[in-house]
């Protein structure tokens, strides 16, 4: 019975699945009803006793010994290897989308505290003074002046009418002419208290490449009453009280507008005047200036100026007789001037002649600068004269009588000083001067 039920488990299926495991082999059958897995060596199974045809059994024999025979010719130093070759098929990845989602950024409420320097609206600057040295202006070659007129008309009180115009005329490359003119008038309530004024004035220059060449002539006409006298006692014509004026004069001069070779600035020019009042004097003037800067480096320069003042004064229908007076003066007036950003000095003298009489003038002043420029101390000693001419005298007081003797006043005045400037909007200026 044992060895039918092990031909029927054989019987289920004709062949059994042989395993290799190592140096042992198992015959596995297939079939559900078989599940042993024994090794062959566990089959003790004569052939005698096996019940299938023997040519089965011969064939199941040799399936057997088969794969132990051939683990014996097996190298077993060497390990086992199981090559898979396959076909490769690349493959992508499905792409993935970057989604972006937006969204509001969350309002700041907080309020900041935000501070502002607001500057000043105006500005104002701490001017400063500076040494004055004579230039010439350079024509600007793109210059173009044209024609430029104006005319301006008033009346006030006191019956008094106004006008005066101007006149302008050339490219100023080349030349330039000017004609001014004005004209006023006043009468009051006093018997011959009324006056009037007319000038006329004209002027004109012509430039050269290193020159410029001007002239002028000027023509004013005046008339005053002597009112001042008392009405209820006398009772003058207006002819007896009037002071009726002319003055003409002419000026001509040449300057130079380029520095030379050798830094000399030159100014000589001069003036012829003639001075009347109508039927009672008559004045002349002549004076010449010759003004000459010599410059050494940037902070010394040379000057020296000659004066020439010429005039004549003659009376008519003067009582008991008649004034002819000569009032003449002549300066030459040599300084050295050293003038540094922070220094300036100014040393010389004048040598004047008044009618003779000769004259030393000092002509020496300085200034400086400390503290950053915003405070200056300034000192001086000048001297200067003064001509006492009726033309010069009438500018200031036209009611005079003729004069019967004509002195100059001489000046000698010692001053000092400051300048400073207080904050931002003040400047001040303090002189105390010593004539």
């Amino acid at each position: 019975m044992k060895h039918n039920n092990i031909y029927s488990m054989f019987k289920v299926k004709n062949s059994l699945r042989i395993m290799n495991h190592g140096p042992w082999s198992m015959a596995v059958c297939p079939s559900p009803l078989a599940h042993c897995q024994l090794p062959i060596a566990h089959f003790p199974l004569p052939i005698a006793h096996c019940q299938l045809p023997i040519a089965n059994c011969l064939l199941l024999i040799t399936s057997f010994l088969l794969p132990i025979a051939t683990f014996a010719q097996k190298d077993t130093t060497k390990k086992t290897t199981i090559d898979i070759t396959s076909a490769y098929k690349p493959v992508l990845r499905n792409t993935v989308k970057v989604n972006f989602s937006a969204s509001h950024l969350n309002a700041d409420t907080s309020a900041p505290n935000l501070s502002y320097t607001i500057p000043a609206q105006n500005l104002f600057y701490a001017y400063q003074p500076v040494p004055l040295q004579p230039l010439s202006l350079e024509q600007d070659p793109n210059l173009y002046l044209g024609s430029r007129h104006f005319v301006k008309i008033g009346y006030g009180n006191f019956s008094t009418p106004f006008a005066s115009a101007g006149f302008s005329f050339g490219d100023g490359k080349t030349g330039l002419f000017n004609i001014y003119a004005d004209y006023i008038s006043s009468k009051g309530k006093i018997k011959y208290q009324d006056f009037s004024r007319l000038n006329i004035k004209a002027a004109g220059s012509y430039f050269m490449p290193k020159n410029e060449v001007y002239g002028g002539a000027q023509v004013n006409m005046s008339y005053y009453n002597l009112y001042g006298y008392d009405h209820t006692l006398y009772n003058y014509s207006k002819t007896d009280v009037r002071q009726q004026f002319m003055n003409l004069s002419l000026n001509a001069g040449i300057r130079n507008t380029v520095l030379g070779e050798y830094s000399i600035s030159y100014d000589p020019h001069i003036n012829v005047s003639l001075f009347l009042n109508k039927d009672k004097l008559t004045e002349t003037g002549f004076r010449v200036n010759a003004p000459l800067v010599k410059g050494f480096g940037e902070t010394l320069q040379f000057k020296v100026e000659a004066i020439a003042d010429i005039t004549s004064y003659s009376t008519k229908n003067m009582l008991p007789n008649n004034v002819t007076i000569s009032n003449n003066v002549f300066q030459v007036a040599p300084s050295l001037v050293f003038s540094t950003g922070a220094l300036s000095i100014n040393g010389g003298i004048v040598p004047t002649w008044d009618n003779g009489k000769f004259v030393w003038l000092p002509n020496v002043f300085a200034e400086a600068r400390i503290k950053d420029n915003v405070f200056m101390i300034q000192a001086g000693w000048i001297g200067r004269y003064t001509k006492n001419t009726f033309r010069n005298l009438s500018a200031i007081n036209p009611y005079l009588k003729p004069l019967t003797l004509q002195k100059n006043t001489k000046e000698i005045e010692y001053y000092g000083g400051i300048k400073t400037t207080l904050a931002k909007h003040f400047n001040l200026n303090a002189k105390v001067g010593f004539i």
